[in-house]
């Protein structure tokens, strides 16, 4: 088995307004930084298209139905201050919730080892009911519920390390006992939920907020000490990341100063519980990441490291 790379051309026709920071370019680094013949035995396929039954595994049916309402035929539209669409936005929204759930069929059927979505818009500020953050459908939370639907697996792990908190997968699993969150993100910065108080229903919501400024030191000490524990002592079925590069130094949204190591760093502790709890089942699902050439090279490292665990 190997790494499995699931992308779709879709991705580069979600249009944004000048100067947004979640635009197309995002994807052309990430799909040329994994050209490079250090991927060579990458297997890859483009995603599926998702249908309502898939986004409707964690997004009312009507959710769904107005944003493909709001879909615009031409221009942009603003669906909320930070989120637009425009003509392509939606099918490589259906593009990015194909590819999470592919992945999880790959990965628990034993057809890939591990695998990573190279999609975009973003999802995990996407919430049951609301768009947000450049978010629309919340592809890492629909990834978990389409695990336990299609896969029986009874416990999902999502880790997410965006340095933005995911209050969408927060809310969507507030009161869901089999799926465990974990995040660390910078605070206080949007969307402002995170804080460490904010343990859902089940406790198996888990905060580690850092700081602006803080580094690899406060970062590798919060993943040891607040998420890697929570995240085994669970013994999840999968594993689930979801992937922004943005607390990397570089990022201009943000002020956590990681480097490309830390992300390694991160993937090869997840990946060592994933193989003694999931029998090395792991997806991951790209978020942040805003800085082209931080984007860049932290993407490929990550993937390195899913390729050589």
């Amino acid at each position: 088995m190997t790494t499995l790379l699931i992308t779709h051309p879709a991705s580069l026709q979600h249009l944004t307004p000048p100067g947004h920071p979640e635009r197309p370019d995002r994807i052309r680094v990430v799909e040329q930084a994994l050209e490079d013949e250090r991927f060579a035995h990458l297997a890859r396929v483009e995603a599926p298209r998702a249908d309502l039954g898939l986004v409707t595994l964690c997004h009312p049916r009507h959710f769904a139905e107005a944003l493909i309402a709001a879909s615009p035929e031409t221009g942009l539209v603003d669906i909320e201050a930070d989120t637009t669409m425009s003509p392509g936005s939606l099918e490589a929204a259906l593009r990015g919730v194909g590819a999470a759930a592919h992945a999880v069929d790959e990965v628990m059927n034993g057809k890939a080892k591990n695998a990573f979505c190279a999609t975009r818009p973003p999802g995990h500020h996407a919430e049951s009911v609301k768009a947000m953050g450049f978010c629309f459908f919340n592809q890492a939370a629909i990834a978990a519920r389409h695990a336990r639907e299609a896969h029986g697996a009874e416990r999902v792990a999502i880790i997410d390390w965006d340095v933005h908190h995911g209050n969408g997968t927060q809310e969507i699993f507030w009161n869901d006992p089999s799926v465990l969150y974990a995040s660390t993100h910078e605070m206080p910065l949007y969307p402002g939920t995170g804080a460490p108080s904010e343990r859902g229903e089940h406790g198996t919501i888990v905060n580690a907020a850092l700081r602006a400024g803080d580094g690899s030191d406060a970062f590798r000490d919060a993943f040891e000490t607040t998420v890697l524990p929570r995240v085994d002592a669970f013994q999840p079925d999968l594993v689930i990341i979801s992937a922004g590069f943005d607390a990397h130094w570089r990022d201009p949204l943000a002020n956590i100063n990681l480097v490309e190591g830390d992300f390694v760093w991160a993937t090869q502790k997840l990946m060592a519980i994933a193989d003694r709890r999931a029998e090395g089942r792991l997806v991951s699902i790209l978020e942040g990441g805003y800085d082209l050439e931080a984007l860049s090279k932290s993407t490929a490292a990550h993937v390195l490291a899913l390729m050589r665990g």
